[in-house]
């Protein structure tokens, strides 16, 4: 005989019951749509490895965005991707008032006044050696000076008229010199501030580094992004974040890194947290919906409600432009 205290079905046998049980649920505004931007302006580049995404360029963003903020999108992020003749070991591209990511949030926040417009803070795509930040001789981080460069970009980011910048370099200390330097900029009460604190060394970036054109020329990331196996250093990096001034905490990337989602929602009860579903997990879908494994749709909707059951109230995917019609 089944005890009792065992049954479950009553309190989900009816559809009607079933939203009940669930914690959140996903909505537009739960999403956050990823967008590169090349300096090529009249552009719109397939990107192989990435099903349906392209490289666009300022001339073509305006046709892009107006169907999707039709059907209800909120918010994208920006990544710059340059031409490779203006790259050099510094970055100083990176903040170009004539570069891709400065005419793109000018002509978002000009064409579409309530869209949050966020701005991905890093150098990689902009330095010639394919790093997040300055080198030393050696060609180890200079944390300092590459800190001091990614505070000035953010700062000229929210100038022209970011709502939320995001560094996702992950320099040591670079959320409270951007925080500061919006502060003194004036800005501090109108830029958010969404840190990449829990952004791991993957396997899963690859599409991505096709896509910005952003590879590592030598070496990899794993001096500064964290180690995989590595529970306590995200743990130390999110709280390290919510001190310096962090409005929203982020896990980078999403579904193999569920854990410290659940780590950071405990670890930061108020304040937002966000995955970036990366290239290699939005990939992967595809490939597997492609070659008969499971149904596309019923797959992306799963994905989304495990991230957010782990805790998530904001995710960055690809799949934004799909989600958006299937959300109706």
């Amino acid at each position: 005989m089944v005890e009792l205290d065992s049954l479950l079905h009553s309190g989900y046998h009816n559809p009607a019951l079933r939203p009940l049980q669930v914690e959140r649920t996903l909505t537009k505004g739960s999403l956050m749509y990823p967008i590169f931007i090349t300096d090529e302006q009249d552009s719109l580049i397939p990107i192989p490895s990435m099903p349906n995404q392209y490289r666009i360029g300022i001339n073509r963003l305006e046709a892009l965005i107006a169907p999707l903020v039709a059907k209800g999108l909120k918010a994208v992020m920006l990544f710059g991707v340059p031409n490779d003749s203006v790259k050099d070991e510094f970055g100083t591209a990176a903040d170009d008032p004539q570069g891709p990511v400065i005419m793109a949030v000018r002509l978002l926040k000009t064409k579409f006044p309530a869209l949050l417009v966020s701005c991905d803070v890093c150098l990689c795509e902009y330095t010639s050696h394919g790093h997040c930040g300055h080198l030393n001789s050696d060609n180890t981080i200079n944390n300092e000076a590459s800190v001091r460069r990614l505070a000035e970009v953010a700062v000229n980011y929210a100038k022209a008229g970011a709502d939320n910048v995001a560094p996702s370099d992950m320099m040591d200390g670079r959320m409270r010199a951007i925080k500061q330097g919006l502060h003194e900029a004036g800005l501090s009460h109108r830029v958010s501030l969404m840190a990449y604190s829990a952004k791991y060394a993957s396997a899963l970036y690859g599409p991505f580094r096709d896509a910005a054109c952003s590879g590592a020329k030598f070496g990899d990331r794993s001096a500064y992004q964290l180690p995989p196996g590595s529970r306590g250093l995200g743990r130390r990096a999110i709280q390290r974040d919510v001190r310096e001034g962090a409005d929203i905490i982020m896990v980078k990337p999403a579904t193999f890194y569920m854990d410290i989602i659940r780590d950071a929602k405990e670890l930061a009860p108020d304040h937002p947290i966000a995955a970036y579903q990366v290239s290699g997990e939005y990939a992967m879908i595809h490939h597997a919906a492609a070659a008969g494994v499971f149904d596309l749709k019923t797959a992306v909707l799963e994905s989304m409600c495990s991230l957010q059951r782990a805790g998530c109230s904001l995710i960055l995917t690809y799949f934004t432009p799909e989600l958006l019609e299937w959300l109706d």
